[in-house]
């Protein structure tokens, strides 16, 4: 009698799901610290992975794949699988400067297609695998239902979710975390097969060997010849590196050139032009920190020094490099700056943002409505805040002159006075009391040395230039609120204008691949599409609603993406229970999703005023939903190899598509609010196409 499959099968389908969502994780954080943490690349990993998951799926089709759905075939393919997940990361690792110049910016249009060429073998392998199992399940036992593998790959995805967010992201490095979420898969391979497993030894030894492989050369990947590597930390919040060339030392955060050492004219202007407004400055905050800061605050006397850092792993770098001086007074608060103005009860006379561009929703919600205004209730009357953005020579650039009118005028706001100063960094001053241009013989009234302002100040920034500037400052420039942050509009748009590109392009490409694809699916389909685009819509909502108020989320990105996977199951399991009937399941579950999108709504709205575990709940939820659709689908479609793969590729590709269209258009030109009405929208088409299943098709598909 032939043994049965069915026991190994569930285990190989459930540990691929660890490890591919371990997998997926990884990418991210990786393609994040290669491309400056750009929150776009999350979206575009996700896409990428989704849609050819999708197409892999497609490609598992039983007219394909039944003469070579048998066991052995699904552990070959799982060998494979392995050595992909290393090459994957080691790929986005290493070919990133061999493609583009390093250093340099790169476009829209070559981040996607780095992303997508670099993701398409392992995403493309796990779409098709999934539902391989399935046949390869049925190729012994027929009626095997396709929801229970759904479940058990929901089982194996929670667990690598749960798994990299608890464990892996504090215990491990990158290639660490591949080698440990695959080696359950090899190890199920060689132990639990029905067969002999001779065949398997020598690949399954060369799959091990790349492995560990990997895992001992990791530093040697992280290395350039153009600068020795004295320090390389992977920490829960970002990748901290740093460099050597000749004396100077640049500090690295997920692959940004954040600090460096000798650069006393930056810690100069960070410091002294707002100091420099105070007759007898006591308490300064700084957010972050330049090296060379504290020498600078350390020429004040200050009472207190209260310095914000988010990583308690960075600050403990930056002193045992020497870039940032421990001074009298000086206070080291880790946390989230914002959380922190929120809760404390401190009045500072300076609040210094020494923090880069607002480039990411991360740092932009330092220059929201929402920041200043906090940060004013946390200055003296006479108090200064003071931040900065990239200056300019002679020519304004029309992006930069948007993003610097839409600060000004939010600034405005909150303070009577604000002052722009031009330089190689367009600085702001914030306050409610007059401010004073000559800076220098401010500072030589107090006695206080400097070496650039002293010498350079008054050939750069001259009245005439800072009247200039001001005369360029748009008066009717939207503001950069938060759940409308006009700063990021405008980034996204300088991402194509900067390498002469269009998004019109992008837009319409994607417009037609939907009617291309609306064109093929049935009415049962397009349910499926539609929630599959609702959860992963609503998984990049949460992603971006957790930078703009709660700041971290390389750290919190894998507890976001488990709890999505974490209601699959149950909604799942209770789906299967229901099935049998699926139109009132589906119109009920889109129902409820409505009505999840109407509280997310409300949510938003409160920003940080909730804690984090509501946005969880809610993304539960809604993945609860999605769950609950699958099985009822299913059973809608026959339940048969051909609906299986179906109702699989359709809930795959439209969560591909939800994530790039939310990310990249609806986001950045409508902002949060509108981005959720534009899900609203489309559950609401679909609750009228699951009311009106009849039988009929929505449009014939060739599985139909």
């Amino acid at each position: 009698m032939k043994k049965s499959i069915e026991r190994p099968v569930v285990a190989i389908v459930i540990a691929t799901g660890v490890a591919s969502v371990v997998t997926q994780l990884v990418a991210i954080r990786e393609f994040l610290s290669q491309f400056q943490g750009n929150e776009v690349v999350i979206a575009l990993i996700l896409f990428c992975w989704l849609v050819l998951g999708g197409a892999g799926t497609l490609l598992s089709r039983p007219a394909i794949t039944r003469r070579f759905a048998t066991f052995e075939v699904l552990c070959g393919f799982s060998l494979v699988l392995m050595v992909l997940a290393t090459f994957t990361i080691l790929g986005a690792r290493l070919l990133r400067d061999v493609f583009f110049l390093r250093g340099a910016s790169v476009g829209f249009y070559p981040t996607f297609l780095f992303v997508l060429a670099i993701t398409t073998p392992y995403a493309l392998l796990i779409g098709f695998l999934l539902p391989f199992s399935l046949f390869v399940m049925r190729s012994q036992r027929p009626d095997y239902p396709g929801a229970l593998v759904y479940i058990w790959d929901s089982i194996g995805d929670i667990s690598g979710g749960a798994l990299f967010s608890f464990l892996f992201v504090f215990l491990l490095t990158p290639l660490q975390a591949i080698f440990a979420a695959h080696l359950p898969l090899l190890v199920i391979i060689l132990f639990l097969r029905p067969s002999a497993r001779r065949p398997l030894y020598f690949a399954a030894a060369v799959v091990f060997g790349v492995l560990l492989a990997a895992v001992i050369l990791e530093r040697t990947t992280l290395t350039s010849r153009y600068s020795q590597l004295v320090h390389y930390q992977e920490t829960r919040y970002g990748r901290l590196t740093i460099v050597q060339q000749q004396d100077q030392l640049t500090l690295f955060q997920d692959g940004n050139p954040t600090m460096s050492s000798q650069n006393e004219a930056a810690a100069e202007e960070a410091v002294h032009y707002a100091l420099a407004q105070l007759d007898h400055p006591r308490s300064v905050l700084t957010i972050s920190a330049n090296s060379d800061v504290m020498e600078e605050l350390e020429k004040y006397g200050l009472e207190s020094i209260d310095y914000v850092e988010l990583d308690p792993d960075l600050t403990e770098v930056l002193f045992r490099f020497n870039l940032v001086k421990r001074v009298p007074g000086l206070q080291v608060i880790h946390g989230d700056a914002r959380a922190f103005l929120s809760e404390a009860s401190s009045v500072y006379d300076a609040i210094l943002v020494n923090l880069a561009d607002p480039e990411t929703f991360q740092t932009n919600r330092f220059f929201t409505d929402r920041f200043f205004s906090l940060a004013r209730t946390h200055l003296t009357d006479q108090g200064v805040l003071s931040f900065s953005l990239q200056g300019f020579q002679n020519y304004l650039a029309e992006p930069q002159r948007r993003k610097l009118s839409s600060l000004y005028r939010t600034a405005r706001a909150y303070f009577p006075h604000v002052l722009m100063l031009p330089g190689q960094r367009v600085f702001f001053l914030c306050s409610g009391r007059p401010l004073e241009i000559n800076i220098p013989d401010a500072l030589a009234s107090r006695g206080i040395p400097t070496a650039y302002i002293s010498a350079y100040y008054e050939g750069n920034v001259t009245p005439d230039r800072i009247s200039r500037l001001r005369g360029l400052m748009e008066p009717a420039s939207p503001p950069n609120t938060e759940l409308a942050p006009y700063v990021m509009r405008t980034v996204f748009w300088e991402w194509f204008a900067k390498f002469e590109t269009s998004p019109l392009w992008f837009i319409g490409g994607i417009g037609g691949l939907l009617a291309l694809y609306f064109s093929r699916i049935s009415r049962v389909e397009f349910v499926l599409f539609s929630t599959g685009w609702m959860v992963m819509g609503s998984e990049i909502l949460v992603i971006f609603a957790f930078q703009i108020f709660f700041g971290y989320i390389y750290f919190k990105i894998g507890i976001i993406v488990t709890v999505f996977l974490s209601g699959l199951l149950p909604g799942a399991i209770w789906g299967r229970r229901w099935a049998h009937r699926p139109r009132r399941v589906l119109v009920l579950a889109d129902a409820g999703l409505i009505g999840l999108l109407g509280l997310t709504f409300i949510a938003v709205h409160a920003g940080d005023r909730l804690p984090q575990a509501i946005y969880l709940i809610l993304a539960f939820g809604i993945s609860l939903g999605c769950g609950l659709q699958i099985p009822a689908a299913l059973h809608m479609k026959g339940d048969g190899s051909a609906a299986a793969t179906a109702v699989f590729s359709a809930d795959l590709i439209g969560a591909a598509l939800g994530t790039l269209v939310m990310s990249t258009i609806l986001i950045p030109y409508m902002g949060i609010t509108g981005a959720i009405g534009g899900l609203f929208v489309l559950k609401l088409v679909s609750l009228l196409m699951a009311g009106m299943l009849d039988g009929k098709p929505f449009a014939k598909t060739v599985s139909d």
